[in-house]
């Protein structure tokens, strides 16, 4: 059998896996390989590619759903649903830069094992908030189906929710129905200019819990700021930013309320619709570490706890991080080729707990620390369970999530 399969239809893929769970040979599952650095580095000597399982099967624009094989670039999707003024309303992530991969080259596979979401899932939630169903093969070598193309679809266990963000290794994905939404008519970034982390919060804050709509915000530190400029940006200094998007009137009307609400905390400045998708888009993927090898980190807390977790992380090293969902994501980079695990997650712990996942760093490092947070005695044993029924023999992906 040789080193890398590459199946194209789910019945391919059955025999596939079947194979590797008949002779215990475990397998990579792989799209295009752009986020195969993420997670620990996978032990297995043969590679389920799926980039030949590709294609769109089916898109209604009027009822809001589109249907890709696995292998189907992300690229492909988002160009379908742009030539009907539709989109993926989670705006999902490309972690490929950031690893040192082309842009644009993640599958809908990929997405949905990654549970992709960007900086509007405050707003609309990430990938597993908008898959409706899913066809997929077990470890046991079985082809099922569960969901369909409606939102309300009772059959039992949500197992499209299940599989979404667990990296492989409980099946593998072969066709994937999602749901999308309108494009917005236009939209517009409101600009906070000279905040600390601190006022940046609680502008924030406020601006959420306003009446304003704002489907995105973030706060950059002066020297993020900086470049993002570099490549640019029109930002000045520490630089909290707010999304606002919808028809023209409404996003005017939406900015002006926002002026009101926040006069007094900075120097105000608009981003238009161009320029304000293009930064959205910068700050999604991590544009600010891009050109450094530095061990990143991206931590998910309590939104009001993030920029108390960045001044700690910087009073013990000099690193540099920023928030995304209004505080509630922070980004980081470390200096050096440590990634300092047991104090990254010691200083989550502290600011009230959440979920560090190492990003970004060489495949030694990767296999030697937890690279995502590590599971409550209670959760793991659930985690060791529903992995026992999905892949009894271990063969998918074994190590990406766990020794």
């Amino acid at each position: 059998m040789s080193d890398r399969l590459s199946p194209r239809s789910a019945e391919e893929v059955r025999d596939a896996v079947q194979w590797a769970a008949a002779e215990e040979q475990p397998l990579e599952i792989l799209g295009t390989g752009s986020k195969r650095a993420l997670g620990r580095p996978v032990q297995a000597a043969h590679a389920l590619d799926l980039s030949a399982l590709s294609g769109i099967v089916l898109y209604e624009p009027a009822e809001l759903v589109i249907s890709a094989l696995a292998g189907t670039p992300l690229a492909e999707i988002e160009a379908a649903l742009a030539e009907h003024n539709q989109e993926l309303a989670f705006d999902p992530l490309d972690y490929g830069p950031l690893l040192g991969q082309t842009p644009g080259a993640g599958t809908v596979g990929g997405m949905i094992g990654a549970n992709l979401a960007g900086s509007k899932r405050l707003k609309f939630g990430a990938a597993r908030d908008h898959i409706l169903g899913m066809e997929a093969v077990s470890g046991r070598g079985e082809i099922f189906k569960s969901g369909g193309r409606v939102v309300k679809n009772v059959t039992g266990y949500d197992l499209p929710r299940t599989l979404t963000g667990s990296w492989g290794t409980l099946a593998v994905a072969t066709r994937i129905t999602l749901k999308v939404q309108p494009t917005a008519e236009t939209e517009a970034t409101f600009v906070l200019s000279g905040l600390n982390a601190s006022a940046a919060t609680e502008a924030m804050t406020a601006a959420m819990g306003s009446s304003a709509e704002v489907s995105a915000a973030a706060h950059l530190p002066a020297d993020i700021a900086a470049v993002l400029m570099s490549h640019g940006h029109a930002l000045g200094g520490p630089a909290t930013l707010l999304r606002l998007e919808g028809f023209a009137t409404s996003v005017d009307y939406r900015f002006a309320a926002l002026k009101a609400l926040l006069q007094g905390n900075g120097t105000v400045s608009r981003l238009e619709a161009e320029a304000s998708r293009a930064l959205w888009r910068d700050v999604r993927d991590c544009r600010a570490f891009f050109e450094t090898d530095e061990p990143v980190w991206r931590i998910s807390v309590a939104p009001t706890a993030g920029a108390d977790f960045i001044v700690r992380m910087q009073a013990a090293f000099a690193c540099r991080a920023y928030c995304d969902w209004s505080g509630g994501l922070v980004w980081l980079a470390l200096p050096g080729a440590d990634p300092q695990a047991d104090a990254v997650r010691a200083f989550v712990a502290d600011v009230g707990g959440g979920h560090a996942m190492l990003v970004r760093a060489p495949a030694p490092v990767r296999a030697s620390v937890d690279v995502f947070q590590p599971q409550p005695a209670g959760l793991a044993a659930l985690s060791a369970r529903i992995k026992a029924q999905f892949d009894p023999h271990g063969v998918l992906n074994p190590g990406r999530m766990g020794p």
